[in-house]
This record gives structure tokens, sequence and C-alpha cells, in this order.
């Protein structure tokens, strides 16, 4: 009895073992159909070391959020560097900002217009609005929405495109329901996202790319290329008096 026990709790690990195997290589191996979401873009930082962009560009991606910036002094190591040569193999490129919760908005507002160049095309600036890796204290919907106008007031204006807002699965818990109104980029791991109003579809974050050693994030755009151009479409300069 102890011997057909102790068999089958080996069969039983190994049956959960042969499952969790094959769960990661479907997981692995998830990407949402082409035919329906045909625009595949990656986001990025310094995490992901140097980027080989060209063979980025070749393996089927068409555009690239770059971290810029966080709270109110940092800026990414790699963004110029990245956004520059993902311009140049021609991705069409924005930039994010990790909004903290321990300074105000204007200040990071200073700190995304210092660090971001205009002049070029962009896709709309983004938001990154997440729990982790944030300062302990959690504003109140009232007080992020007061921090947030402060930032996207100047933002916006200077990059003439209304920002998009990436959140977490908590901080949407938190503040979805009360939020300023933006687009949204939602995150949702192979799973295709229950909302029907988003812009981008995060729907891996252990993905590869040619040209990226490692992981990472990888973005569907819902629409178009003719979707990406206008969002990348360079904003009317508004002539003087």
């Amino acid at each position: 009895m102890g011997k057909r026990i102790v068999l089958w709790g080996l069969a039983g690990v190994i049956v959960a073992g042969a499952v969790a195997a094959g769960t990661f290589f479907w997981f692995r191996g998830f990407s949402p159909d082409r035919e329906e979401f045909p625009i595949r873009g990656i986001d990025v930082s310094h995490h992901q070391g140097k980027i080989d962009w060209r063979r980025v560009a070749a393996d089927d991606v068409a555009f690239a959020i770059i971290k810029a910036t966080e709270g109110g002094t940092h800026v990414d190591t790699l963004f110029a560097t990245n956004l520059r040569e993902a311009r140049a193999a021609g991705l069409a490129v924005g930039a994010y900002h990790f909004f903290t919760f321990c300074r105000p908005g204007a200040d990071q507002a200073k700190n995304f217009i210092a660090a971001v160049p205009r002049g070029e095309p962009l896709l709309p600036p983004v938001v990154d609005i997440e729990f982790g890796g944030n300062c302990p204290q959690r504003p109140s919907p009232e007080q992020l929405n007061t921090e947030l106008a402060a930032f996207l007031g100047p933002v916006e204006t200077a990059f003439g495109k209304q920002a998009i807002f990436y959140l977490t699965d908590e901080a949407a818990d938190a503040y979805s329901a009360t939020i300023i109104a933006r687009q949204r980029w939602l995150r949702s791991l192979a799973i295709r996202p229950r909302e029907r109003d988003w812009i981008y579809w995060q729907y891996h974050n252990m993905g590869r790319v040619d040209g990226i050693e490692g992981d990472v994030d990888l973005n569907v755009l819902k629409g178009s290329r003719e979707t990406l151009a206008e969002l990348f479409a360079p904003t009317p300069r508004i002539a003087g008096p």
C-alpha cells in the first residue's frame, strides 16, 4: 500500500510538471491573431541593454515606446540612444514617463519635456501608472488626478497630442473608474482584454525579438498601419502673428 501511494504521488508530480511545462511553453509562444492585430510593437528601457534596432525592425516590429523619464529628475540612461536608433531603423517611436506618487506632477512634466526632443514625429506621450517600484504612499483618486492634470497640461501642450495612460492591474483597480479620461494602453498577459476601449495591448512580458538579448514586452496596436501613421504624424505648427 505504501509503495502504491508513493507511485501515485510520483505520477502526480510528473503530471503537474508536464502541465506546468506545457503552460509555460504555450505562454512563451502566445501571440494575438495577426489578421486582427497586424501591427506589433515593443516597449523598452535600459533593462534591455544594447539593442540592434535594425534587426528588431526586420522582425515584424513596427513601433517602439521607449522609457524616457521617471519622477522629477531621473532620465533613462539609454533613452536618447534608443530613440535615435529606433527612429533610424524606421520604427514609429514614442516615449513614456513612469509617474511617481512622491513628486509634484509639474516637476515630472519638466523632466519629461526636457528629456524628449521635439521637432520630429513621435507617438503620443505615455504615462505609466503602477504601484510596483513606486513611492509607498498611495494617493487618493482626487490627489492623483490633481497631479496628473499638472503633468498633462504642459506635456500635451509641448507635444501637441493627448497622452495615453498605461495602468497595471493594481493601479487600474484603484483608479480606472475615476482617472482623467485618456486613451488606454492595457496590460493583459496572454488574455484578450475584456475592455474594448484601448489603443495598445501589452500581451506578453517575456517575449523574444531578434536584436534584443533576453525578454521584452510585446504589444499590438488596435488598428492598421494607417492608424499607426495617424498616431505618429507630426502635429501641425501654428504660425505666429
